[in-house]
């Protein structure tokens, strides 16, 4: 039992992750089970967004908010990405790219525009990086995408029916409610003496953002799941997709090491450039782009949480051979 717990713990991501794919087919091809596939599809839909929430509310919680300031790789982060996106969109307009090769396109292109994810602070933190930094990181890359998904986005879909401002104030309102919310009350219980209890509850419970991070990704791994089941195209294709992701998970998380080791924030620049808010992703891929480009995303937060899994393993095990 205690190897079973160990193991869960060393490899929650993937137990995750394994999970969720399997509920979701059980549920999916039982017919039986239709009824409860039914009633808990909603319930999963409200539920999503409350695990997010607590996650950067107990993570923010450990922040000292006075270290949130800007720093040498989050230029360097920054640039690369809004290069990145510049190559993708101009070999979009250039080439005048249409049918399957532009969805593949803009499969490539939600997994770099997409901004540093929550998550990022509780791998970071695993990993015995810098909690503010990643923070601050956080904030400063959901606002780049705030600006480039409205200027890009158009071009390439012209039909989208979306005007900059009309985008940019609705991403920033959803960035709004994701991050500045739970920070702002985070800050509340951090500093408000009468909370002062639940505060040293909270920061006492170990790996708690971890494991609620756990539980979301096995609802959004269900959800994958379910993108790519119910998309209409071949198997190769998808598989190019999958691969196009894995590809791009392995450059960026590498670009962002070699970036972050000119700092000394190896990890921090890693995860920063590497793991990417991929439910937001999935999102403006549906709202905005051909909806099949979600899967792009939908793959892409399987491959980072692998790497994020054995990352986690690694330190884990060198913490134990210095013990």
């Amino acid at each position: 039992m205690r190897r079973i717990i160990r193991f869960i713990k060393d490899w929650t991501l993937p137990v995750s992750i394994v999970t969720g794919t399997l509920l979701y087919l059980v549920f999916a091809f039982i017919p039986a089970l239709d009824g409860a596939a039914n009633f808990f599809a909603p319930v999963l839909d409200t539920v999503l967004p409350l695990f997010m929430f607590l996650i950067l509310y107990v993570t923010f919680c450990k922040v000292d908010f006075r270290k949130l300031i800007p720093v040498g790789w989050h230029l360097w982060i920054g640039i690369f990405q809004m290069l990145f996106v510049a190559i993708v969109v101009g070999a979009i307009l250039t080439f005048h790219v249409t049918g399957e090769p532009l969805i593949l396109l803009e499969a490539v292109l939600t997994c770099i525009i997409g901004p540093c994810a929550s998550a990022a602070a509780v791998v970071t933190q695993k990993l015995g990086g810098n909690l503010e930094e990643m923070t601050t990181y956080m904030f400063l890359s959901n606002f780049i995408c705030a600006i480039l998904i409205p200027v890009c986005f158009p071009l390439i879909e012209p039909g989208a029916g979306m005007t900059f401002w009309s985008a940019f104030m609705l991403i920033l309102y959803k960035v709004c409610l994701v991050l500045v919310v739970p920070m702002f009350l985070a800050y509340i219980t951090k500093h408000w003496h009468v909370l002062h209890r639940f505060y040293q509850w909270v920061i006492s419970v170990n790996d708690l953002s971890y494991y609620l991070w756990g539980c979301s990704l096995l609802i959004v791994s269900g959800t994958t799941v379910k993108n790519i089941v119910h998309a209409d195209v071949s198997v190769s294709f998808l598989l190019l997709i999958a691969a196009l992701a894995l590809l791009l998970c392995l450059i960026q998380f590498a670009v962002g090491r070699y970036i972050g080791h000119f700092f000394h924030s190896t990890i921090n620049a890693g995860q920063g450039l590497g793991q990417k808010n991929t439910a937001f992703a999935i999102w403006i891929a549906y709202t905005y782009l051909n909806p099949l480009s979600s899967v792009g995303p939908g793959c892409y937060i399987l491959w980072q949480n692998i790497i994020n899994s054995v990352e986690i393993w690694r330190h884990n095990h060198a913490m134990q051979r210095i013990k």
